[in-house]
């Protein structure tokens, strides 16, 4: 895993989670930012770091989120 310590000096696209239900307690994802990876940030604090996860770990940790394997 690796951290972006400024995502906002990226340029990336970053887009909101769908699933932000508007209380500002979501993720931001830039896809197709970099190769084989992606990056991650709080919504919250655009500015902060971001983690960017290789395709197939986000894909893992995803998997584990919508099924219960995370808190």
């Amino acid at each position: 895993m690796t951290m972006i310590t400024d995502s906002t000096s990226t340029g990336f696209h970053w887009t909101k989670s769908s699933y932000s239900g508007g209380d500002n307690n979501c993720v931001e994802v830039a896809h197709n930012a970099m190769t084989s990876a992606m990056p991650v940030r709080d919504s919250k604090v655009p500015a902060g770091p971001a983690v960017v996860f290789a395709d197939t770990t986000w894909g893992v940790f995803v998997d584990a989120l919508k099924s219960g394997d995370v808190a």
